[in-house]
């Protein structure tokens, strides 16, 4: 499902532009995924030359990722390939979530400065800061307290990118720059009840469910956590302002700038489903931070906000699953 770019422009200023996309050769690392698609979705409404893996190269590994990027030589390259998970993946298989997140990142970045590429945007994720950190989570909370035990393994991996992008821009002179989004949610999800994140497993749990007509559905944990929500076409549209109009050392924040308890959340998504029957949580499985809403007023004071409802974001979203839309089980690299 195509939607065209979601942002608004604050007060309709346009921050100067520092890279021009029109007539760059850009690849997007991860270009199926959930993020991946989207980036491509609102790449096309640029005039840039989208270029793409064909033969499915594994990033994990190193020769073949620098000849990849070799003979694709792009302008431009999105590290948005990932291992992704929500808490039980996390949880269950550690080893490759660090092992794997690490080795994309560091063979990716390492071929693009090779290839000589012009910039590199590294997406990167909100569970790399501090379970305790500051509310909203402003960008200088990075490595200032320990992790989020549930996802500590994905964290360090994309912390261990971020400061990888930094060190190529401080010894290389590359320019290299990360973004955090926070949860993102949309067209081409994960729906796989092992791996899904919470909006996409709320959602095939729900439907499911409606389906059976079951009197009532179980969601993990007490219900009292708060997260921000985002649709992953507005997310798509700030990495695409970000190659633009930012290069800096460090990171970036992209959320909405509001959250939601996850059991008010939950009754949202059973709402768009159309189930009607009763929630309930089961406090013995863990709840993951406390609260995780990122201060997004780096990415605003530049001229960029969301513009996708929540609700309405959810309504397009249960529609591509509807359609077949979402990528099947099992899928192991994002």
């Amino acid at each position: 499902m195509s939607q065209p770019p979601s942002s608004s422009i604050a007060d309709g200023a346009v921050p100067p532009t520092l890279l021009d996309l029109r007539g760059l050769r850009v690849f997007v690392a991860g270009h199926r995924g959930l993020v991946g698609a989207a980036i491509m979705r609102r790449l096309a409404s640029e005039d840039c030359e989208l270029v793409t893996d064909a033969t499915g190269t594994d990033l994990r590994r190193q020769e073949a990722t620098e000849r990849l990027i070799a003979g694709l030589k792009p302008d431009v390259v999105v590290v948005a390939a990932a291992r992704v998970g929500g808490i039980y993946a996390n949880s269950t298989w550690p080893a490759s979530f660090i092992y794997d997140n690490l080795a994309i990142a560091m063979n990716v970045i390492q071929a693009a400065r090779l290839s000589g590429v012009r910039k590199l945007l590294n997406l990167g994720s909100s569970c790399v800061y501090p379970r305790e950190a500051p509310q909203p989570i402003p960008e200088e909370a990075l490595l200032t307290g320990p992790l989020e035990p549930t996802n500590e393994w994905y964290a360090i991996a994309k912390i261990a990118a971020i400061r990888l992008c930094d060190a190529y821009r401080l010894q290389h002179g590359c320019d290299f720059v990360s973004v955090m989004p926070t949860n993102l949610f949309g067209p081409g999800d994960n729906y796989d009840p092992e791996s899904s994140h919470v909006p996409a497993a709320l959602i095939r749990r729900f439907h499911e469910a409606k389906r059976r007509g079951d009197p009532t559905v179980t969601v993990w944990g007490t219900g009292q956590p708060r997260r921000e929500f985002m649709y992953v076409d507005d997310l798509a549209d700030a990495a695409v302002f970000v190659l633009k109009h930012w290069s800096a050392p460090g990171i970036v924040n992209v959320g909405v700038g509001h959250d939601i308890t996850i059991a008010a959340f939950a009754r949202l998504v059973a709402d768009t489903v159309g189930y009607a029957g009763d929630l309930v949580f089961d406090p013995s499985r863990p709840d993951g931070m406390p609260r995780k809403l990122l201060d997004g007023r780096r990415l605003e004071a530049l001229g960029w906000r969301p513009r996708t409802d929540l609700a309405d974001g959810l309504a397009r979203a249960y529609a591509d699953f509807l359609a077949g839309g979402a990528r099947g089980p099992g899928r192991p690299l994002d």
